[in-house]
């Protein structure tokens, strides 16, 4: 053996960073974060964190670093760390590229879709239709997000779903979805029928401008939304 492999084969092995730890206090985070735990602008008080998950500020300051690359929470030099809040803005530069990639995705998974594909895809909506017609809006919303999972996973792009997934989740701060607007449910129905009509006849650009008009009408009930609340509280 040369003086390079024996410097090898005694070399100790790198140290393994005990990862597991800050990603399940990320994952912890992001889930009450969903949950509004944490209102969007909140700041997020580390020491009392740390304390309540009997960790030291090392791995929650990691775990935020996770977070912050997600778009979820806002690191601000010397004053600490803070729940994003997505205003108006944030919304109309998200949901024109979302429009795009997701488009892609239909496009793509009209491709690649089976038999069987399509039928997964027609179970789910049928579950929208079921949530529909009991006016049941969050569990629509949930399986909403289901159905669109399931079009990314079938186009078969890791690609498209990382980015995808991150403004989702940048999106779920939002304090409203498209959903509360009046008539929305009904017309996402309409829209998901139509792209699924698409894809079943096998026409790719179709289905992808069908899956572009969706998240941009998304875009349009939220504003709906955000224009009726003066007229609401006014009312009040």
């Amino acid at each position: 053996m040369n003086a390079r492999g024996s410097r090898a084969a005694l070399a100790p092995a790198a140290t393994i960073a005990p990862s597991a730890l800050y990603v399940e206090v990320a994952k912890r985070l992001r889930e009450r974060i969903f949950a509004h735990e944490f209102a969007p602008g909140e700041w997020l008080d580390e020491q009392a964190l740390a304390a309540q998950y009997g960790i030291s500020r090392t791995p929650l300051r990691e775990a935020l670093k996770v977070l912050a690359a997600e778009g979820m929470v806002t690191l601000k030099p010397r004053r600490g760390c803070y729940v994003t809040e997505v205003a108006d803005r944030d919304l109309d530069e998200i949901f024109p590229v979302l429009a795009l990639l997701e488009g892609r995705c239909a496009h793509e998974a009209t491709l690649k879709a089976t038999t069987a594909d399509l039928r997964r895809l027609e179970a789910l909506h049928d579950a929208l239709e079921t949530h529909a017609s009991k006016g049941n809006r969050d569990r629509f919303f949930e399986a909403n997000q289901d159905f669109h999972r399931a079009v990314m996973e079938l186009a078969g792009n890791r690609w498209l779903a990382q980015v995808i997934q991150d403004l989702r989740k940048v999106l779920r701060l939002a304090r409203h979805h498209s959903l509360l607007a009046r008539g929305r449910v009904q017309q996402s129905l309409a829209e998901h029928r139509a792209i699924l009509a698409a894809m079943r006849a096998r026409d790719a650009e179709r289905a992808g401008e069908l899956m572009h008009l969706h998240l941009t009408q998304g875009r349009a009930a939220i504003a709906e939304v955000r224009a009726a609340e003066p007229a609401a509280a006014d009312a009040g």
